[in-house]
């Protein structure tokens, strides 16, 4: 089953696992991580913490297995995604 959304809890620590585990999705900025907007159906990049915006429906499945690679290997958990 693929991922239909993923966020940023706060408490990110810019470490970059996020993005070196999966590029396509995430981008670290000065404060925090984001979810690009590329990625989003609302094409906004941000934490996606408060809109929740579902990822585009052709890349669900194809980010999958980065988006996990990138929680797995957050030191701080808060990559969550369902």
């Amino acid at each position: 089953m693929a991922i239909k959304m993923v966020w940023i809890e706060e408490g990110c620590i810019l470490c970059h696992a996020c993005d070196s585990e999966c590029p396509d999705v995430f981008a670290v900025g000065d404060e925090s991580c984001r979810i690009k907007g590329a990625v989003r159906e609302d094409a906004v990049e941000d934490e996606n913490r408060e809109s929740r915006s579902p990822l585009k429906a052709e890349l669900r499945a194809s980010l999958e297995a980065g988006i996990t690679a990138a929680a797995s290997a957050c030191p701080v958990e808060v990559i969550k995604y369902e």
